[in-house]
């Protein structure tokens, strides 16, 4: 099942780049979406892991879990904010995070937004690279979707793309989720992140 699913919400709209050198990628992004909570029973997170909301995220420890998580799937946007939006998206009372912990350290997690206040989004998700593969993606993905359904709304949706783990969008269909939609985007990534872009995605 999925491991590192690298889910990522296009939060920071009309993302702004500056004239510094980016690398211009085309990327599909594919949406998704679940109608109704899923009916099968939950799979058991291992005994010594457990999921803790996070009240009052810090933006240094938010840095940590983005950097660290998304490093390898190319998680930008994020990176690109300013300390003073992220710690206001953080506050957001619609906005949650939840850390999925294992051995006394972070071994992934997830952010759920229900700021639209007609769906859950699925913000991002993900494990650390040490806990890829170790059995732990598919109780964790249950636990984020028990946990949005917990809030009320109709639906929750999700989006994933082509620079995510490959097992990302299968894992995402596994756990109920439906296709939408997929569109073809160009991701400005500002070469001053100094992260690795993967081979496969065009350049234009």
């Amino acid at each position: 099942m999925v491991v590192s699913i690298g889910a990522r919400s296009l939060l920071v709209a009309d993302v702004m780049v500056s004239a510094e050198p980016v690398a211009r990628l085309k990327v599909q992004v594919t949406f998704l979406r679940m109608d109704a909570p899923p009916t099968s029973p939950a799979p058991a997170l291992p005994g010594d892991a457990r999921v803790e909301s996070v009240r009052h995220c810090s933006v240094p420890f938010y840095r940590y879990l983005y950097n660290t998580v998304g490093e390898p799937w190319l998680w930008w946007m994020r990176r690109i904010a300013t300390d003073a939006e992220l710690a206001g998206l953080l506050a957001h009372p619609s906005v949650s995070l939840h850390v999925l912990m294992r051995d006394g350290e972070p071994a992934g997690f997830y952010e759920l937004d229900h700021r639209a206040g007609q769906a859950v989004n699925l913000s991002y998700f993900g494990l650390v690279p040490w806990a890829i593969g170790t059995g732990l993606g598919a109780a964790f993905l249950r636990h984020a979707v028990d946990d949005a359904w917990r809030i009320g709304l109709p639906a929750v949706t999700v989006n994933t793309c082509n620079a995510d783990h490959p097992r990302a969008l299968p894992g995402y269909l596994a756990a109920g989720f439906r296709k939408l939609r997929a569109i073809e985007e160009v991701w400005p990534v500002p070469l001053s992140l100094g992260m690795r872009i993967p081979a496969h995605l065009p350049r234009l």
